[in-house]
């Protein structure tokens, strides 16, 4: 739930349309509509990426064996979709004691919608960051075997890296590719005050479509320190951070940010 640090609904004048690069929630009870009505905000949806499975009979080219890794590296509710996906496909049987490291406490809870949780080994990083991640890592890594399912054209360099520096046997199969959408209609037309990022996949297919693109003013949000350092990489300033320890969420960072904004505007 958003805080009440308002009795009444509030508007910002510097910022009235955000840019959300992910499909529009399903629910009409999501805290972006709530936290819309709140600042009297226009909030748009749109995934500046989509997601295309590698079939198995090319997975099957990479020659990985999936049975013989005793863990998995997850940064992405993607990564898990493919993950079983490609062990359903090629019948593969996952064993109960496999453990799972993930990036992020709700890409580790979304892996009920695929395993009995409980009897799981599940870890997380305390602040969805590679190193607090690569801190539970650190405790748990001798003698596992570590798959680290990645998209075609996106790995993370960072976790490859750490893997290689800790001499870990590792592997890193590509089960899913991205591709860029076409975003000329939504950014066309639109000037948004912000955007909000949450893969560094999505900070490329901005690119992709506007090679000379320029901030001018727009305020970027990114969710996950991956995201933020594309966004960085990229040359644009990042004005909003998630997840941090006050603001675990999207819609958290931002309704930070908006409350911040509003006692400025009013001083």
């Amino acid at each position: 739930m958003l805080k009440n640090e308002a009795k009444k609904d509030v508007k910002i004048p510097s910022i009235k349309k955000i840019l959300i690069t992910q499909p529009r929630p399903e629910s009409d009870k999501s805290p972006y509509f709530e936290l819309g009505k709140k600042y009297g905000l226009s909030l748009d949806f749109h995934p500046f990426i989509r997601l295309e499975g590698i079939p198995a009979k090319d997975f099957r080219k990479q020659k990985v064996d999936l049975s013989l890794f005793t863990a998995v590296i997850f940064t992405s509710r993607n990564a898990i979709d493919h993950f079983f996906r490609i062990c359903e496909e090629l019948k593969v049987s996952v064993s109960q004691d496999t453990k799972y490291f993930c990036i992020t406490e709700a890409v580790a809870l979304y892996l009920q919608k695929f395993i009995l949780y409980r009897k799981r080994k599940v870890f997380y990083g305390a602040d969805g960051t590679n190193k607090s991640m690569f801190d539970v890592v650190n405790k748990h890594k001798e003698n596992e075997k570590f798959l680290y399912p990645c998209s075609e054209n996106q790995q993370d360099n960072d976790i490859v890296s750490w893997l290689k520096s800790h001499k870990c046997e590792f592997a890193t199969p590509f089960m899913y590719r991205t591709i860029s959408n076409d975003l000329k209609q939504v950014l066309g037309s639109h000037d948004y005050d912000i955007i909000c990022f949450f893969t560094p996949s999505g900070v490329k297919s901005l690119f992709d479509n506007y090679p000379t693109f320029q901030q001018n003013g727009t305020r970027i949000g990114a969710f996950g320190s991956n995201t933020s350092k594309a966004v960085e990489e990229a040359g644009l300033i990042l004005d909003i951070k998630a997840p941090q320890p006050q603001t675990p969420s999207m819609v958290a960072a931002l309704e930070q940010y908006l409350s911040a904004t509003m006692k400025k505007a009013v001083k």
